[in-house]
């Protein structure tokens, strides 16, 4: 594994780069867009594994995150340019590693929040990739998110865009325990298996409260990306997966994704495909029995290099 840095395309900070190389040669690319409030390292198994089949993985820490936050103050704040800013972001790593590798299949992974950054990404950048994959993701009830940009506004006019609202965290959390009968802790809706909870709940990188700016970027970008008008930008030819537990809250329990998969239906992609986990969270390369879930992103990778491949020989 190595640690780089290049500059965000705010002109201010420093992006942490992850990348794990395969020992061999590289087959294709799949770059990750980590969820909220944690960072790229934690898909390390998830990247190691993929590594044994040629593919090599990147990704950066977002504004706010990890260890492209200059300092804990940072941790959760975006700044001016919020959503379009973080995907700015991602399509640098995209630029760099195209130039670094070369012209390798490539794909890309967005986990929760990191999957409605990809889903924004998709819109603007889409042409740059070969396939996508949505993990995680969902969709918010418009009334909703109404409410809680109404609220964040309010935050921030009263106690500034850094402020750390307890409420506004509840708010958007709220009910996340519902189907879990005696939890252990706040976070058991992520995942099974308690020493990945254990873990994340002991990372400083995991366990700080969002800026107002923050939830205002997740406000943002849930915003754009379940516009019509804005879904209809992604490329009609480009491949997505849709992944997730059919126990995570943050898709509703599979609701919201099948609207996620439904619009890009409507929207003419041709090859949109959805598979839901049965008893599964809603870290899914973090879950018991994670190896299956790994295989199967490795295998729809690599049907559409196959796929990607003969179209590039055809030009």
């Amino acid at each position: 594994m190595e640690e780089i840095y290049i500059p965000s395309t705010d002109q201010k900070n420093r992006l942490h780069v992850v990348i794990w190389e395969p020992e061999g040669e590289s087959r294709a690319v799949l770059q990750i867009s980590h969820g909220m409030v944690e960072y790229t390292e934690r898909f390390h198994a998830f990247a190691r594994f993929l590594n044994q089949s040629g593919i090599l993985v990147i990704g950066n820490d977002h504004l706010g995150h990890g260890k492209t936050a200059g300092c804990a103050a940072d941790l959760g704040y975006i700044g001016a340019g919020k959503s379009r800013t973080v995907v700015d972001d991602l399509y640098k790593v995209t630029a760099f590693a195209k130039e670094k590798y070369g012209e390798l299949p490539y794909f890309l992974f967005g986990h929760s929040m990191g999957s409605f950054l990809a889903r924004r990404y998709l819109m603007t950048y889409g042409e740059a990739l070969d396939g996508a994959i949505l993990s995680g993701t969902g969709f918010t009830p418009g009334t909703v998110l109404h409410a809680g940009r109404l609220i964040a506004g309010w935050l921030k006019l009263i106690h500034g865009e850094r402020h750390r609202s307890a409420f506004l965290k509840k708010l958007s959390f709220q009910g996340y325990l519902d189907r879990i009968e005696n939890p252990r802790t706040e976070n058991d809706w992520l995942t099974h298996d308690p020493a990945i909870v254990d873990r994340y709940n002991a990372d400083k990188f995991c366990t700080y409260t969002f800026t107002v700016n923050g939830y205002q970027t997740l406000f943002d970008v849930l915003r754009y990306i379940q516009n019509p008008k804005h879904v209809e930008k992604t490329p009609g030819n480009l491949p997505i997966f849709l992944i997730s537990g059919a126990e995570d809250p943050v898709g509703a329990y599979g609701e919201g994704v099948k609207k996620v998969y439904e619009s890009y239906r409507a929207s003419g992609i041709s090859d949109v495909r959805m598979r839901l986990y049965q008893g599964k969270r809603h870290e899914l390369t973090n879950e018991i029995g994670k190896e299956d879930i790994f295989e199967d992103i490795k295998e729809w990778i690599f049907s559409h290099v196959k796929s990607c491949a003969g179209s590039r020989k055809s030009e």
